[in-house]
């Protein structure tokens, strides 16, 4: 994906990075493979905000991805390369060779066009956008939508521009390193798709002003410091202070530095080294 900066010709656009969407060729998305999102304002059940700073933006539609890649052995060729506006990922629009009227979203690989065949199974050739268990990808090489449990569908490594590296493998285990950095263990018939997730320069895109961040459902976020004693506990003091205390949350628990994974977690064995 490729990006673009404008002209100053207004506040907004001084500093604005956007994409250009030139490998986008869907027009619009397959009505069958959406449905509505229902927006909540962060809210729950009782209407009391559980999530702050939510609210209000675009209407949106969800796109209905296969990640369980469950067509085994049936090559399917790439017709459309789709934006997704709830994702950081671009899509790839699959029809399978079996059936010419069944179509599916993928992931888009980084490297995927229009007209590229993928297929899953376990004798898919090693090659971006293929499907196949861990344990008969080569070591060395990057993939992403990992299984955690097999036939689940892919729960790992699935944003924009991420992958996990294939470390080592033993009998029925394989070790990946995650973008974390954090070293892990996969049953060897967990499945994961050969290659990185494409729209890699997501991460550099800058909105160039508040009003595509209410676009997004995002509002306004005020700093604590900013706030009265009565708002939050690190409001107040005379002139401009930064707290004076640790950071905190407005109900005064403290924000930084404590441990929020449970010690007692089962996945604590499959992990061989910690991100930190």
């Amino acid at each position: 994906m490729a990006l673009k900066t404008f002209k100053s010709r207004s506040p907004g656009m001084r500093f604005r990075v956007a994409p250009t969407f030139e490998e986008i060729t869907e027009k619009r998305p397959v009505k069958s493979l959406t449905e509505p999102v229902r927006k909540n304002a962060g809210r729950n059940n009782a209407g009391r905000i559980t999530v702050r700073h939510r609210g209000g933006g675009a209407k949106q539609r969800y796109r209905i991805v296969d990640y369980k890649r469950v067509k085994r052995d049936v090559p399917a060729t790439v017709v459309e390369i789709a934006y997704d506006p709830i994702r950081t990922a671009n899509l790839a629009l699959v029809r399978y060779e079996d059936d010419k009227k069944t179509l599916s979203y993928i992931l888009c690989p980084a490297g995927l066009k229009v007209g590229d065949k993928v297929v899953s199974g376990d004798n898919a050739e090693a090659v971006p956008g293929n499907a196949l268990p861990l344990g008969k990808i080569p070591l060395g090489m990057q993939v992403h939508c990992v299984e955690l449990v097999p036939g689940q569908g892919a729960q790992i490594c699935r944003s924009a521009g991420n992958n996990c590296q294939v470390m080592a493998r033993d009998g029925g285990k394989v070790t990946l390193k995650l973008p974390s950095g954090e070293v892990r263990v996969f049953d060897a018939r967990c499945y994961a798709t050969v290659g990185a997730v494409g729209n890699g320069e997501w991460g550099s895109i800058k909105l160039g002003k508040a009003g595509r961040k209410r676009y997004l459902g995002i509002r306004p976020t005020v700093r604590g410091v900013a706030m009265n004693p009565v708002d939050h506990p690190m409001g107040g003091g005379e002139g401009r202070t930064s707290g004076g205390g640790d950071p905190r949350s407005p109900w005064g628990k403290l924000a930084k530095g404590g441990k929020t994974r449970k010690p007692g977690k089962t996945s604590n064995r499959v992990i061989i080294k910690r991100r930190k």
